[in-house]
């Protein structure tokens, strides 16, 4: 199927049923995944998808339907359904197609042509459930995982726009448990990658699951205290998922963000740059244009600590009297609305072992629990686990703990290790914030 004559097809359908303009997003999938638990296969699944979104505007009024029927015979009927729902919407002022921008030719490298067997990612799933199970003190697997999947995104609007990329994913993912009864504990770890040859070796992902699993046995609960926190990495992100919200346009126009009078200022602490790149060869989330067709740029969101742009569609943009950032992100069944690309902060110049070594009680968190964040005022209450920090050094395991302040404070006193790895799409080095209530027992 051509994926490009097909949108095409549709287009032109929906403005002979009478629309003023519209565009159409194909989503075409394959993925292949198993999980392996106690060495017996509990699942083994392939699935394809085709999925077909339309969305059509009659002046300022718009409608979406979508389709999973990629057969053309169908494209008049599905084009004058969408008509007639935009027929009776309100008007939305902000709504509407943006002038098409030329798209650069991108060598993003995001289709991996290597496409793995059913017994490939079986023993990508053996490797690492039985590194993990070798780890000394495992006593049980709640399984791995190992999958791949192929995606193709096309998109083509009646402004004059069409474009199409695909991309490839492969992942591993290992769960362990260690001790018994009602005194064992549980980890993880994973990695997901657009390539193969980019992907953790299988046997050390399940081995770090174990090794994690153990050194949370016999947790604590400490006294409350007001201490320096310090993030894993793999939790650290979700402060920049914080940020990234904040500056989301459509919160913004909303006036539903904390940082909403924010542009220019200082947001972080002084140094710090955070950066959004659509571009970034390989990259989990990287893409030639957004969900609008925009052609989307490398950029810093905070340099030096200053935040510089909000992150917009067109129709954040447009209540906001600004131009999109190249930010629209979509499904076939909704409208586009903001999100970030590849995002990541800056790496500072101290290991993480330099970052803890002035700490004479901290705690270093490596899971978050629960989702108490307050987007209009900042505050931030989250349950948490991980080790205690005493003298500079990681000491006994901790749960059941409770981590407080408020995320302009918090964004205002963070500093960077050196360790930042690109595993997540949204990444972060080891992050040490200053200045937090630990409650606890």
């Amino acid at each position: 199927m051509d994926r490009l004559t097909t949108l095409s097809d549709l287009i032109a359908a929906a403005k002979r049923a009478g629309a003023d303009a519209a565009d159409a997003l194909l989503v075409a999938s394959a993925s292949l995944s198993v999980k392996r638990r106690l060495g017996a296969i509990e699942q083994l699944e392939r699935a394809e998808g085709f999925d077909l979104g339309l969305r059509v505007f009659l002046g300022r009024r718009a409608a979406i339907v979508a389709s999973t029927d990629p057969d053309p015979k169908g494209f008049a009927a599905l084009a004058e359904r969408a008509v007639a729902m935009a027929r009776v919407v309100p008007e939305d002022p902000f709504a509407g197609l943006p002038e098409a921008v030329p798209i650069p030719p991108r060598a993003l490298d995001l289709a991996d042509a290597a496409e793995p067997s059913a017994e490939d990612l079986l023993a990508r799933a053996a490797a690492a459930e039985e590194a993990a199970l070798a780890v000394p003190g495992v006593t049980n697997s709640e399984g791995a995982e190992a999958g791949w999947s192929r995606t193709g995104i096309a998109l083509v609007a009646s402004n004059g726009f069409a474009g199409e990329f695909t991309r490839t994913s492969h992942s591993v993912s290992a769960t362990a448990l260690a001790g018994t009864g009602t005194a064992m504990e549980r980890d993880y770890d994973w990695c997901s990658a657009v390539h193969l040859a980019d992907l953790d070796d299988p046997a050390r992902i399940g081995r770090r699951a174990g090794e994690q699993a153990v050194r949370r046995l016999n947790p604590s609960r400490p006294r409350t205290a007001r201490i320096p926190v310090v993030f894993d990495p793999r939790v650290a992100g979700s402060l920049l998922g914080h940020l990234v919200g904040a500056i989301n346009g459509a919160a913004v126009a909303r006036g539903t963000s904390f940082l909403k009078d924010s542009m220019g200022r200082q947001v972080m602490a002084a140094g710090l740059t955070v950066r959004d790149d659509p571009l970034r060869p390989r990259g989990l989330r990287s893409r030639p244009f957004d969900g609008e067709g925009m052609p989307g740029e490398a950029r810093a969101v905070v340099e030096n600590g200053v935040l510089t742009t909000w992150l917009l569609d067109w129709r954040s943009a447009r209540q906001l009297g600004l131009a999109s950032t190249g930010h629209a992100s979509r499904g076939t069944g909704g409208p586009p609305g903001p999100a970030p690309s590849n995002l990541w902060l800056e790496p500072g110049a101290l290991s993480p072992a330099a970052l803890m070594a002035d700490i004479a009680e901290g705690i270093y968190v490596t899971e978050l629990i629960g989702m108490g964040v307050n987007g209009v005022t900042g505050d931030y209450s989250r349950g948490a686990a991980g080790f205690m920090i005493r003298n500079g050094e990681l000491a006994e395991p901790v749960s059941e703990v409770t981590i407080a302040g408020n995320l302009k404070e918090m964004f205002l006193h963070m500093t960077p290790a050196d360790d930042l790895r690109f595993r997540r799409g949204t990444d972060s080095p080891t992050v040490r914030v200053e200045g937090l209530t630990l409650a606890g027992a």
